[in-house]
């Protein structure tokens, strides 16, 4: 991954995001920084648009970094996308997804509504803002893929 410093980590709710960046961040000496955490404020209330664009812009500003987070419907991929250098895109099964969110804990329905939807109604427009920015994307479509490319990291 030699000249990589910005990478997003996307992909559906389960799909082992945060647990990649981590591996990801220890591998390449990346900070990395969980979008969730900053997203989502107490109570599970969302920032507002202008809010999470403002935020994103100033996590970008810094020279290096992992931003590992797909936030659905509630994303502005935009800003992130422009300051990216990779994009990896983590595209496990539905049912891989769905299981080992159901083993993380309790989620609110509107989470299992956009694991359930992902592939059909939100994977094709990360899809589209990936192909117009022009950023190099990784996708990896299982387990293996993914521990092979974190060995090669």
């Amino acid at each position: 991954m030699a000249g990589v410093e910005r990478v997003l980590v996307l992909g559906c709710g389960g799909s082992g995001k945060s647990v990649f960046a981590r591996r990801l961040g220890v591998r390449t000496g990346l900070p990395v920084v969980e979008l969730d955490a900053v997203f989502w404020e107490p109570g599970l209330a969302g920032l507002s648009r202008p809010e999470w664009v403002a935020r994103q812009r100033e996590l970008v500003v810094g020279p290096k970094w992992i931003l590992d987070g797909d936030l659905g419907p509630y994303d502005a991929l935009e800003v992130r996308l422009a300051a990216a250098d990779t994009v990896v895109l983590l595209n496990l099964s539905p049912v891989r997804c769905a299981w080992r969110a159901w083993r993380r804990g309790r989620e609110r329905w509107d989470f299992w509504w956009w694991v359930l939807t992902y592939r059909w109604r939100h994977l094709p427009r990360v899809r589209r803002a990936l192909t117009e920015s022009g950023v190099e994307v990784v996708e990896l479509r299982s387990p293996r893929a993914v521990r092979e490319f974190l060995s090669a990291a």
